[in-house]
């Protein structure tokens, strides 16, 4: 049983979690420095969702190895409940399948590449100039990625950046919700984890060998940080440029 939410000076955020060893990592601390407390859930463990989201300041649902087209009773609930958070207004991150989920509850195809690519390592991303005022900070040029499904763009959504020829719908906004298919969340720590536990997805089609996801974490983890503060900084109050109407 779940003890009501707690104030703190920013408020708490919902974090929907998708297996018993995930965390929030990078985006969990962040929050936690900038005020916010987190209320972890894990639907997947039998954790269950709240029916309102009144006193909380936001919500955001993180990857998982499943599938948005897995036909679980915990993957319905969380395709449901982004319901919840759009008509209540609260901002809502999607993260890989956490965006993956809210493409679904509008009503968008999620899948696989049709040869059977994916995106696992880091890969530059062209976002678009409402993207780049999501917050202060220019949204990141190139970003780590870890997934296999994809998503077209949802009808009424707004583009925030483009991928490649394989992926080519990389983020995009909707409502008070904002959709990343990549993972601005990750830490050195959590690539070594992923890499060492799901290691055989680096042989898939179109994924990188395990020196280019070290290499590219030196290479390209400052600037996500650092726009990841900003922005979640921006996202939780209802800042982001590409939040308004």
């Amino acid at each position: 049983m779940y003890l009501p939410v707690l104030d703190s000076p920013s408020g708490t955020i919902l974090v929907i979690l998708h297996q018993e060893s995930s965390s929030a990592a990078r985006v969990g601390r962040i929050l936690q420095n900038q005020g916010y407390l987190l209320d972890e859930r894990r639907p997947s463990c039998g954790d269950p969702l709240p029916t309102t989201l009144a006193g909380y300041a936001g919500v955001v649902i993180f990857g998982g190895p499943m599938s948005a087209n897995d036909d679980f009773d915990y993957i319905r609930r969380e395709t449901d409940f982004v319901g919840l958070a759009l008509k209540e207004e609260k901002p809502l991150l999607g993260i890989c399948l956490g965006a993956q989920l809210i493409a679904r509850h509008l009503g968008e195809r999620v899948g696989p590449h049709p040869q059977g690519r994916a995106e696992i390592g880091y890969y530059p991303i062209d976002p678009t100039p409402e993207g780049d005022k999501l917050c202060p900070m220019p949204c990141p040029r190139t970003v780590y990625q870890w997934h296999r499904e994809g998503f077209d763009l949802p009808k009424g959504a707004r583009l925030l950046a483009r991928g490649g020829e394989d992926f080519p719908i990389q983020a995009f906004a909707y409502g008070s919700a904002v959709a990343l298919q990549f993972h601005p969340e990750v830490s050195y720590s959590t690539i070594c984890r992923w890499t060492t536990r799901a290691g055989e997805r680096m042989m898939c089609a179109g994924a990188q060998p395990l020196d280019h996801h070290f290499d590219g974490w030196f290479l390209y983890d400052r600037a996500i940080a650092q726009w990841t503060h900003t922005f979640l900084a921006a996202w939780a109050t209802k800042q982001p440029m590409a939040l308004s109407a």
